[in-house]
């Protein structure tokens, strides 16, 4: 699962859509040449289909990280529960939910083997003891599990991704010696990690952090990086047994014309194996407005069936 921070579903406008002034070729073959927009919300090809997701969650406001990223991890609708959208950290109240219903427990509990592939500096985890609470969903996600997180030494041995894909961050983070990579090398080692695990998931937030910023070269850069990324990827899974989903929790990038998040769906991409049955599943409740909160419990019923033995 690539977990895209802040990109919706936005228009067919390459002047304040990013999406359609990038050159994006792996993901426009994936999807048989057309990318989601506004008006062509669901694309279909023969080996993907992407259809959109609800990021509202019927709340009035803009989406924000905390609700949205508790809503697609646990399958609460985070922001109805609070009463308002939160972020970018959830809020104080939906840390239980966390703990309790996170995507990681879930599988874990279910008998299934989980990566986290995200790499953090050691200034992170040094951050993390200082600041226990204010840490994303997704890291929250993992330290409730006790599903370790990544450092420096699963980088370097190829195990960990770094959140820039390359690595070259690292070098003013205290890690001068380390190796910078291609984009297609670390989705290439991303394929690999999955090979040796039930579920891996990876974060990818700047694209969030480009949006934010309006900066239309930054946002070009930052998506063709993520579509050379999406080569290995694709060069080294197996279509006929591997599902990849790419979804986001919040629109943003999509849209250069503001420098806020957007109330606009966000693509759920399904790719290769049983993209149908989760589709089927996805949509079991008959809504016609999936929205995030529809995302972990579809994967849960793939992978955990409820007649699952303890």
């Amino acid at each position: 699962m690539l977990f895209l921070d802040g990109v919706g579903i936005g228009r067919k406008d390459p002047g304040v859509n990013p999406f359609f002034a990038a050159r994006l070729p792996a993901l426009r073959s994936m999807l048989g040449g057309e990318l989601p927009s506004l008006r062509n919300r669901r694309v279909s090809s023969p080996h993907a289909l992407s259809i959109p997701l609800d990021a509202t969650l019927g709340v009035p406001g803009l989406p924000q990280s905390g609700t949205g990223q508790t809503a697609l991890f646990t399958g609460v609708n985070a922001a109805r529960l609070i009463g308002k959208h939160f972020g970018p950290y959830p809020y104080s109240t939906l840390r239980p939910t966390i703990r309790q219903r996170s995507l990681f427990s879930g599988l874990l509990a279910g008998g299934k083997t989980c990566c986290f592939a995200n790499a953090f500096p050691q200034r992170f985890f040094d951050y993390a003891k200082r600041n226990g609470t204010r840490l994303t969903v997704t890291t929250l996600s993992c330290l409730y599990a006790g599903l370790p997180l990544m450092g420096s030494g699963e980088l370097e041995r190829g195990e960990g991704i770094s959140a820039d894909l390359t690595n070259a961050g690292w070098r003013a983070l205290g890690y001068p010696e380390m190796e910078t990579i291609e984009p297609a090398e670390a989705g290439r080692r991303l394929a690999a990690v999955s090979r040796r695990h039930d579920f891996v998931l990876f974060e990818y937030w700047k694209t969030d952090h480009a949006g934010h910023a309006r900066s239309r070269g930054e946002a070009i850069q930052v998506l063709e990086n993520f579509d050379r990324f999406l080569v290995g990827i694709l060069e080294g899974i197996d279509s006929g047994n591997t599902l990849l989903i790419i979804t986001s929790d919040h629109g943003n990038l999509e849209d250069l014309s503001v420098k806020t998040h957007t109330r606009n769906p966000v693509s759920l991409i399904l790719y290769g194996h049983l993209r149908h049955r989760f589709l089927s599943l996805l949509q079991g409740s008959g809504s016609r407005r999936p929205d995030l909160c529809r995302v972990t419990p579809t994967l849960l019923r793939m992978m955990v069936p409820p007649d699952a033995p303890e």
